[in-house]
């Protein structure tokens, strides 16, 4: 990091850090980049973030009315409505560069004139924009009559509120064209960092198929259950979720349900599988880059982040669209050819998506925006 840049007073706004998914790693990865950096969230788990934060991290936690409000570690979706008045109530005039990191509400912050404001996209809400009737279909009744009349409200806020972005950076080419429908605004992709190096592939595959991800009807578990009922081949489901209980009693005895997995042993799951299976459309998927870094190939549905990530053909197999027989095809088409690069190979390409690739080009991004150097 340029010297100039470490005497910039830094503040990343996060939206809430409830569990450590895909945007607490960017978060994680980001203090592990600036350790004096303040960071605000609307609420978190007290134990999870003390557990996480960096060794060399001497910033501030620190939280807007959100978390004082009753139950919002567990029910913190439930004061969504609450959450853009929450952020315009904070005071960041000290700060010389914020960093909000959006997913939830976290760029609606009011800054000085002079203040650098970056949002790092992970996606726009997606519960308000394209997703909006498939969260409104699974809820319940005075659940879906509240959030019709406050979603025509965040929308207009969220859009809005874009405008206060002083540059994007989306996580994927996915998410960039996204901010491009929903916001009117260009972006720079820099994928999320993954610890690709922790990761030892071998050529020695076994003869099982993988399916890692939470069991919840938008990430398609069904389809790799429907797919491997029809094959008779081995797959292993890791993960848990609202769906696992009506999974498993349509799942042949072809296919193992392992729940929850420690870090440890998901790794050697990447490192032995024949392949993943990944049939969700994802803002990024850290899990496939994972999985290559083991060494497996990913057989995924050709929509959202995976577009960036793994080459057909040659670290994996696309199909064109939802649906447990096109992903079926693809298994068996996998099982007589399979992909043209081995192990070692797949898991040099994963290294696109390293830590080292993010730091430098985080840096080079932030270095470039103080100097004005940024369309």
């Amino acid at each position: 990091m340029k010297e100039k840049l470490k005497k910039k007073k830094l503040a990343i706004v996060h939206y809430w850090w409830i569990n450590n998914r895909g945007g607490e790693k960017v978060l994680l990865q980001l203090l592990k980049m600036f350790p004096t950096a303040d960071v605000f969230l609307h609420t978190g788990r007290d134990e999870i973030i003390k557990k996480s934060l960096p060794v060399n991290y001497t910033g501030n936690i620190r939280y807007t009315f959100i978390k004082k409000l009753p139950l919002s570690q567990k029910y913190y979706q439930k004061y969504l409505p609450l959450m853009p008045v929450a952020l315009e109530e904070l005071d960041l005039s000290e700060y010389d560069i914020v960093i909000s990191s959006e997913s939830g509400p976290a760029k609606g912050i009011i800054t000085n004139p002079d203040t650098i404001h970056i949002c790092y996209c992970h996606s726009p809400m997606r519960y308000i924009w394209d997703m909006y009737h498939l969260y409104k279909k699974d809820s319940s009744f005075l659940t879906r009559l509240f959030f019709t009349i406050i979603s025509h409200k965040l929308r207009i806020w969220d859009r809005l509120s874009a405008d206060r972005v002083d540059y994007f950076i989306s996580n994927s080419s996915f998410i960039s064209a996204r901010i491009k429908k929903f916001y009117r605004r260009e972006s720079t992709i820099i994928h999320p960092p993954v610890d690709v190096m922790k990761f030892h592939p071998n050529n020695a595959r076994s003869d099982f198929y993988l399916y890692a991800g939470q069991l919840t009807k938008y990430k398609r578990p069904e389809d790799a259950i429907l797919a491997f009922n029809k094959a008779n081949l081995p797959l292993k489901v890791v993960g848990g979720g609202e769906d696992e209980k009506r999974l498993k009693k349509i799942a042949n005895n072809n296919i193992q349900f392992l729940g929850k997995v420690s870090d440890n042993d998901l790794q050697t799951l990447f490192q032995t599988c024949k392949a993943l299976i990944f049939p969700g459309k994802e803002d990024f998927g850290i899990v496939p880059v994972e999985a290559m870094a083991g060494g497996a190939p990913v057989i995924a549905l050709k929509e959202g982040g995976i577009l960036d990530t793994v080459i057909p053909g040659e670290t994996g197999i696309l199909y064109e669209s939802a649906g447990y027989e096109n992903l079926l095809k693809s298994v068996l088409l996998f099982e007589e050819g399979g992909v043209r690069l081995n192990a070692q190979e797949i898991h040099n390409h994963s290294h696109k998506f390293s830590i080292d690739v993010f730091n430098e080009k985080i840096n080079k991004f932030m270095e470039n925006a103080t100097r004005g150097e940024l369309n």
